[in-house]
């Protein structure tokens, strides 16, 4: 789903010492004064609907690439963020912890094609996965592609790939220094070679979906972008293609666009059986039209399916004219329905009917349906026929998530993967016929996950709804403690529990890490999601404050020791809750945060947005968003915690004018107190995908040690 590419999800790393009741309470460390960088500021006072509304720092949403001012400014930013982070005690402990506990083999999910394993495996510290394939399950591993010589910094990625139906050709994409931009290369699987084939422009398109017959395949794409404008502009004509091998991009054949609508964006997928085209079309939310287009009918012309763009379709498999679809139509929480495109005006008709849980995935694998259900966030797989029987339940290793269970809808076999907070990703072979399950590739444990205890409970929030908290810490830890609250908050995106090194360096150090699973996100359902949207988004921010209050009140964060953290959307959190009560939180970090929500709109991926943020040029929607825009919101005379923002200049998700702006004009308020106040603004990195592993390290261990010191963690012994 789309969806999930606007969240990113970044690891880190983590030792091992239980604080005592009076080193954690003790009150953090004083701060020096700071001499902060001079930012100009500009007239600029725009009134809409009857507000002046200034912008004085409008000048920082230039290109940091084009514009020598914004340069000047950024480098004087990370010199005095520089600065400080070298007086902090736990910045060594932490880099060397983590790198330590990042030294770990990982793999990836398999994907078997023609009887090749595809996957991608690390060796611990390598900053890109190496893609791998086997010519059967157990064959021996044979290296396809190495990304970690493509650049110095190691931040050019492998990002999406996709293997013929045969297996004997690769497409692959890569992604240079964390922009969403993508080109795509093609790669002989025997021999390694490439091929010709280059196409660029791709955008949040989930790679290409190969012809079955392997001479070419389908994929969506932008027109390209004026070249200064690369990093900024707002995307519109998405437009799904043919490619044909061994041709230019330029004689590329159009298959579906919507030039009357210039918004809309368009996902391509071809049926297993290879007969069908499943084209999904969507603007700003998850509602989505779907069309399909018989590939063996000459014309392409599509077919209708479900318009409007009133519900949720998530294309599952097919049997024959038989198609499922995972939706939320007369279902909150979502059911699975089929339809047969074989017969005009045909309905769709319950498969799966909607559960008490949230269902959040759905597989069509060896004749069988596998859908994922979220319980109060946590992870169940159940089994159903395709005529909706449940036949079972697949057992999981405990408290956890579980994704996966990809694969055609003939194969014998899945593969799944399983993480937790104490537990790094596991893959998991699964038996379609017997039901039977089977470790594939687990990790060797850099720490001992029995040592880490995880929990969850419950709070009340401020209009009286009960919300799901996870409480994760070393086993034994008695009294209140320096915490780490996370929180994300939108789009219809579950956070579910996690491995994280930086957090289990946290918790050895001492320290509790708490995920709070506030509204907004799907954890339950529809209802959750409108819950913390548009007009009701200041639920989310209630939330958040409710179990920051919580963990100090029953003991569980120190009186003094509570830290905010949160990315993308929950950096936009982290830095209206803080506006909101700053008194609350000891320090805090908003990372590469939707800052600015009148101007959110106008570049890049901001226009996605407005489905959970409203629109900034709708009186009503403006008059909330003014309410909490955390730029727009920073005030004196309230003493702010300590805070350290997170951007990078190649952002091109939330461009990092956003923080920019907004530690400019928090650094200049009068009356905002004494402690720190900085910005880390990192090169050559995006919002979050194809970070190399030594720049996760670099900056969790900045922030993390920033966060400690201010939290008294650095003193817990």
């Amino acid at each position: 789903m789309r969806r999930r590419l606007f969240v990113a999800v970044l690891l880190s790393s983590a030792v091992a010492l239980t604080p005592t009741m009076s080193s954690a309470a003790q009150a953090p460390h004083a701060a020096p004064a700071f001499a902060y960088p001079q930012a100009k500021r500009v007239d600029v006072v725009e009134t809409q609907f009857g507000v002046p509304v200034a912008d004085p720092y409008r000048w920082l949403e230039n290109d940091v690439r084009n514009d020598p001012e914004v340069a000047n400014w950024v480098e004087a930013e990370n010199k005095v963020t520089d600065a400080f982070l070298q007086t902090l005690p736990l910045r060594g402990f932490f880099k060397q912890r983590m790198t330590a506990l990042y030294d770990y083999e990982r793999y990836g999910l398999p994907v078997k094609k023609g009887g090749h394993y595809f996957y991608q495996h690390n060796t611990g510290l390598q900053n890109q996965s190496v893609l791998f394939v086997r010519d059967g399950l157990s064959g021996e591993p044979r290296q396809l592609i190495d990304p970690n010589g493509w650049s110095k910094d190691g931040a050019t990625a492998l990002a999406e790939w996709t293997p013929s139906d045969d297996g004997k050709l690769l497409a692959y994409s890569v992604q240079d220094g964390g922009t969403d931009w993508r080109t795509v290369r093609v790669m002989d699987v025997a021999t390694g070679k490439l091929r010709t084939d280059e196409l660029k422009w791709l955008k949040y398109s989930g790679g290409v979906a190969w012809a079955k017959d392997g001479t070419g395949f389908f994929y969506s794409r932008y027109p390209a972008p004026v070249a200064e404008a690369t990093f900024q502009n707002a995307t519109l004509n998405h437009r799904i293609y043919f490619h044909k091998l061994g041709t230019p991009q330029a004689a590329d054949r159009l298959i579906y666009a919507t030039a009357a609508s210039p918004k809309l964006n368009h996902y391509v997928q071809v049926s297993d059986d290879g007969r069908w085209l499943v084209i999904s079309t969507s603007e700003a939310g998850d509602e989505n039209d779907v069309h399909v287009i018989d590939l063996r009918k000459q014309g392409l012309k599509p077919i209708a399916l479900f318009t409007g763009r009133k519900n949720q379709w998530a294309y599952v498999g097919n049997d024959g004219m038989r198609f499922y679809f995972a939706t939320d139509k007369d279902a909150p929480l979502k059911r699975v329905a089929a339809v047969d495109v074989g017969r005009a005006g045909a309905t769709e008709a319950t498969v799966v009917p909607e559960a008490k849980e949230a269902l959040s995935d759905v597989s069509m694998i060896g004749g069988k349906l596998i859908a994922s259900y979220l319980v109060d966030a946590k992870s169940e797989a159940r089994v159903y026929s395709l005529t909706g029987n449940k036949l079972s339940t697949i057992d999981l290793p405990g408290i956890g998530t579980v994704g996966g269970f990809y694969g055609k809808s003939t194969d014998p076999e899945t593969f799944f993967s399983f993480t937790s907070f104490n537990r790094p990703t596991t893959i998991y072979r699964y038996d379609t016929a017997s039901g039977q399950e089977s470790a594939w590739a687990e990790p060797k444990l850099t720490f001992d996950p029995e040592t880490i205890s995880v929990e969850q409970q419950f709070y009340q929030s401020k209009d009286g709804t009960k919300v799901p908290m996870f409480i994760v810490r070393k086993k034994g830890t008695s009294g209140p403690a320096p915490t780490l609250l996370y929180g994300y908050g939108g789009f219809n995106i579950s956070v579910t529990p996690s491995f994280n090194p930086a957090n289990i360096a946290w918790i050895e150090r001492g320290g509790v890490y708490a995920l709070a699973n506030i509204r907004g996100g799907a954890e339950y359902g529809n209802a959750w999601h409108d819950g913390g949207r548009l007009a009701n988004k200041q639920n989310v921010f209630d939330d958040f404050i409710s179990a920051g209050e919580y963990l100090k009140a029953h003991g569980i964060a120190a009186p003094k020791g509570l830290a905010a953290i949160g990315r993308s959307n929950g950096g936009l959190l982290v830095g209206a809750v803080t506006n909101e009560r700053p008194d609350l939180f000891d320090a805090v970090s908003p990372g590469v945060g939707v800052m600015d929500m009148l101007r959110f709109d106008k570049f890049t991926a901001g226009r996605y947005w407005v489905d959970d943020y409203g629109h900034p040029d709708k009186e009503g929607d403006f008059k909330t968003l003014l309410t909490y825009s955390p730029y727009h919101n920073i005030k004196g005379g309230k003493a702010y915690p300590a805070l350290i923002a997170v951007t990078a200049d190649t952002d091109d998700r939330v461009v990092p004018g956003h923080s920019f702006k907004y530690i400019a004009k928090l650094q200049a308020t009068e009356g905002t107190g004494s402690a720190p106040h900085l910005i880390r603004i990192d090169t050559r990195s995006g919002h979050g995908s194809g970070k190399p592993i030594t720049k996760i390290i670099e900056e969790y261990s900045d922030v993390y040690s920033f966060l400690g010191h201010f939290t008294g963690l650095d003193s817990t012994r």
